[in-house]
């Protein structure tokens, strides 16, 4: 999740509305008269499908950054190793878990293997900053390298950002230059929310997302918060005194969060640590309720997030295809 100094690990609260529903972001390749000529970046907080991942062509046109995760005097990165369950014993155990940016050197390496590649142009599609300085770095990297960069901070985290990168793919594969390709990553931004439940507020206390007061009353009067994120900060959006209530709850705010939408421009994900079954259970009920959308992406949360979530979160992500503009016109 986001650094150990920044505010608090979040969700989108925008309203949905303002795009035409379309093709759902990542559902497209790049067609075979296409000219690919940006590339896109992000941050391993996009929490990113690896199937979708590895199901991209191998011409490099996305690029995923680990962010680094602290268990003790141990530095880990997201998808360099499986640290899901050295998170989950350390927390356990009360071991401190850290999280920190990306450095710019890092976001410098990808930028210039993609001129390598000889893409014109790319896109930076990275956690809100009001999370996490990856964006700043982001930028610092930008000013190091000829070929011009585009930084998108999506005020957001996890698939949310996630959606918002597979945007951008979508736009690029099209052929389209950098200033579009952006456009469409802060657009699917714009219209994804992101809520969710944590069985208990202590993690988010040690990692500075709440203050301690709030975290000794929420334990002695058993709240269960759900929470979004407004403005790219965490923000409470409501308490309730059990677990099966507070699931049920939010299984009530993701359809209402929905509904104004056509079914068929839904798009679910679900994020869970340490309780896919249950992870599961929500997206079947939420798939129920919203019969048109496609099945929802399930997947463990980054180890960037889980470090400041803890076990049990669940965290749902719906939001409505954005409309991808292609055709190439100049950045």
């Amino acid at each position: 999740m986001p650094d150990s100094n920044a505010a608090a690990w979040p969700w989108v609260r925008a309203r949905l509305s303002g795009l035409r529903p379309a093709v759902r972001p990542g559902s497209r390749r790049p067609g075979p008269g296409a000219v690919v000529r940006t590339a896109v970046v992000t941050d391993s907080a996009a929490a990113l499908p690896a199937a979708y991942v590895s199901g991209l062509p191998p011409d490099g046109i996305l690029t995923v950054t680990p962010m680094p995760v602290m268990v003790g005097a141990e530095i880990y990165g997201e998808g360099e190793d499986d640290i899901l369950e050295t998170i989950a014993v350390a927390l356990a155990a009360g071991t401190p878990v850290k999280t920190s940016r990306p450095s710019p050197g890092q976001f410098e390496q990808a930028y210039r293997a993609a001129e390598l590649r000889g893409f014109d142009g790319i896109v930076s599609v990275h956690i809100s900053g009001e999370l996490s300085g990856t964006a700043d770095a982001a930028r610092l990297a930008a000013g190091r390298v000829g070929i011009p960069v585009d930084v998108v901070d999506t005020r957001t985290v996890g698939m949310a950002q996630g959606l918002a990168v597979q945007a951008a793919v979508e736009a690029a594969s099209a052929g389209a230059g950098r200033s579009e390709v952006a456009a469409a990553a802060a657009a699917q931004a714009e219209n994804t929310h992101v809520f969710f439940y944590v069985p208990s507020l202590e993690q988010l206390r040690r990692g500075g997302r709440i203050g301690a007061a709030a975290s000794l009353l929420g334990t002695m009067l058993a709240i269960k918060p759900i929470l979004a994120v407004d403005g790219g900060r965490i923000v409470p959006l409501e308490n309730v005194r059990s677990a099966a209530r507070a699931v049920a709850r939010l299984e009530e705010i993701v359809v209402a969060a929905a509904a104004p939408q056509p079914d068929d421009s839904v798009v679910l994900a679900v994020h869970h640590f340490g309780n896919q079954e249950e992870a599961a259970g929500l997206a079947a009920r939420l798939e129920a309720a919203l019969p048109g959308c496609l099945p929802a992406q399930i997947s463990s949360l980054p180890a960037v997030l889980a470090a400041h979530a803890g076990l049990g979160v669940l965290a749902v992500i719906v939001g409505r295809s954005a409309q991808v503009h292609g055709g190439g016109g100049p950045s």
